[in-house]
């Protein structure tokens, strides 16, 4: 029994210290999950890419459940990656946006908001935004 709770403890050590929550240039995310508030309340998926150390460029799409009423709004977004310049952990990151797109109401939408990552293994994290909206979900490495 003690050698395979030390075999566990060694195996979430290794999950633990490999998570990181932005890579630099290259990396690719994927956030889904639930928007709670701003141009309505619904689901949420984004893709970032990694352009640098500092930034990332992205898209996204949100529709909206409300009295009835259905709405889209597709959106690009920027992000500065404040997780590597403050010297956080790899696991967590730190970002401000904006975001700029269409709202299905024949309206353009444009979004400030701060958002934090979190990740427990390599592959799989939480992430929140709040802001002009508010979303929280599951973030996805590809």
């Amino acid at each position: 029994m003690k050698k395979i709770l030390i075999m566990l403890c060694a195996a979430l050590f290794y999950v633990s210290v490999n998570a990181q929550s932005y890579e630099g240039k290259g990396d690719s995310k994927i956030n889904v999950g639930y928007e709670a508030y701003g141009f309505g309340s619904g689901i949420k998926a984004t893709y970032d890419y990694g352009l640098s150390d500092l930034f990332s460029l992205g898209a996204g799409a949100s529709a909206y459940f409300n009295d009835g009423e259905n709405d889209y709004y597709i959106y690009a977004r920027s992000q500065v990656h404040l997780g590597i310049a403050l010297d956080f952990s790899r696991k967590f990151d730190l970002y401000p946006g904006i975001e700029l797109g269409y709202l299905s109401s024949e309206k353009i939408g444009i979004g400030a908001y701060l958002g934090v990552r979190y990740f427990f293994t390599k592959k799989m994290g939480i992430f929140a935004e709040i802001g002009n909206s508010g979303s929280v979900g599951l973030s996805i490495n590809v």
